[in-house]
């Protein structure tokens, strides 16, 4: 919940004054719902930046008052949407079987999915990382074909490590990286290495070379810091040059 549309805007001009030009990476711009109708109309068919939304509601339309549709979405120019962040999960009370209902909202309105997964530090400390995401894998992705599956983004974002400033090593987010496509290996028939698993969780200019160095970590969902043009803008140089 940050940056109105005209500082939305603001920040999109600055974004591109500093972004290398050829730089050969796919950014995603997540902005609140108040902001997506003025950041579309700044991007260019041509462009590599992409327009995604937050959240979304699994109806269509209806009696859902204060909620966004991902037909809403669609038409507002989304082609993704983040679902299952874990504010969501924590502030809101959203559960994997909410998570699943948007998952398919998202499909059927022709939205990429990313889809977020993480456990917290009591979790962590208690040895029960691949066991949380597991569930949240199994559970999120429940009566999705293969073919579904293919279009989602996987965000392994551990909640201990969110806005904390204290991001997992390179070697913690490979190993649940790991864990989560042998999941996905062994219930949809190989399709964890056709699918982008990315890390989120205090990522910044300073690590995110490290991270994009791994064969298993095909991105990052970057919070606090895309928050800053020139520091987002780095980060995506280092995602282009490794």
């Amino acid at each position: 919940m940050h940056k109105t549309a005209t500082e939305a805007v603001a920040f999109v001009h600055q974004f591109r004054h500093v972004l290398v030009p050829d730089v050969s990476v796919d950014i995603l711009l997540l902005p609140p719902f108040t902001a997506l109708d003025a950041i579309r109309h700044m991007l260019r068919a041509d462009d590599p930046i992409r327009l995604g939304a937050q959240n979304l509601h699994w109806e269509p339309e209806g009696a859902c008052t204060g909620e966004i549709s991902g037909r809403m979405l669609h038409d507002a120019g989304c082609r993704s949407v983040l679902i299952g962040h874990s504010e969501r999960r924590r502030l809101f009370g959203e559960t994997d079987a909410h998570i699943n209902r948007k998952l398919k909202a998202a499909l059927r309105h022709d939205l990429a999915p990313i889809l977020c997964v993480g456990e917290t530090l009591e979790e962590r400390e208690a040895g029960q990382t691949d066991q949380v995401v597991t569930s949240q894998i199994i559970q999120g992705l429940q009566d999705l074909t293969r073919d579904q599956i293919a279009g989602i983004t996987v965000a392994y974002e551990p909640v201990w490590a969110i806005g904390t400033g204290q991001a997992a090593t390179v070697q913690q987010a490979e190993e649940v990286h790991a864990s989560i496509r042998a999941i996905l290996n062994v219930k949809w028939q190989d399709i964890g290495e056709e699918i982008r698993i990315i890390y989120g969780g205090s990522v910044s200019p300073h690590n995110a070379g490290a991270f994009f160095g791994s064969v298993e970590i095909n991105g990052a969902l970057v919070g606090k810091t895309c928050l800053d043009p020139e520091g987002f803008a780095r980060i995506c140089q280092l995602a282009s040059s490794t």
